[in-house]
Order: structure tokens, then C-alpha cells, then sequence
């Protein structure tokens, strides 16, 4: 018997971020985002790891849809990815879909092994 697909794992397969209209362009202000229950899996090992992802921006145009963001880095909780590069994918994805004037994206990424990894990509 083949288990049916669930609404979430529908809508995380078809995420991508929605960029949408700044509401104040004219102005800088920071934008903070924290994404508490991120995974992703040891391309190594194959064991899960788990991490915070801190996202903070100068939107210029536009800014993320919230939900958009979530099912996105949702779609990495199977994804085999270091620590470094899903930091680096994230941070290289929301450049491209935002085009900020300024950002930072912080993976800090659980203890395993005894080894606390915490990643900062900034712009």
C-alpha cells in the first residue's frame, strides 16, 4: 500500500519564494526573520542536523512572503547539504528573489559530536 502524498509535502515539492512589492521602499529598515526547526541531512553521515536560521535584510523593492520562506526552507529537511552550503544556498536564493541592499543569513546549526557549527553569509 503506497501512502498518499499529505497537503504539506504537496505544497513544500512546489515552494519557491515569493518576493513581494516593499510597502516602503524610501526607507532602510531591518527586516529580522528566525526559523527555529530547520533541518537538513549530513551528506556525510546521513544523520539529520537540526539549526536556527536568522534571516536579516534591507529589502530595497521587495521583501519575502512569509509563508513562501517557510515551505522553502522546509524543502531541505530531506536535502543531504553541509551546514555551509545550505547557508550559502539560502543566503544566494534570497539575494537573487529580494535583491536587499543589505543582509545576513545565520545557520546555527545544533550541537553534534560535540561541535557547535554557527555559518554567517553577509552582504
Amino acid at each position: 500500500m503506497t501512502a498518499k502524498a499529505k497537503y504539506g509535502d504537496k505544497a513544500i515539492a512546489k515552494a519557491k519564494l515569493i518576493p513581494w512589492d516593499n510597502p516602503n521602499p524610501e526607507r532602510d529598515y531591518t527586516i529580522e526573520i528566525t526559523f527555529p526547526e530547520f533541518t537538513c541531512v549530513c551528506p556525510r553521515s546521513g544523520y539529520p542536523d537540526f539549526a536556527t536560521i536568522r534571516v536579516a535584510y534591507t529589502p530595497d523593492k521587495k521583501v519575502v512572503e512569509l509563508k513562501s520562506l517557510k515551505l522553502y526552507l522546509n524543502s531541505f529537511r530531506s536535502m543531504a547539504i553541509s551546514h555551509e552550503a545550505a547557508t550559502n544556498l539560502i543566503f544566494d536564493d534570497l539575494k537573487k528573489a529580494l535583491k536587499p541592499r543589505q543582509m545576513e543569513v545565520t545557520g546555527d546549526f545544533n550541537v553534534r559530536g560535540n561541535v557547535k557549527t554557527i555559518i554567517k553569509v553577509t552582504l
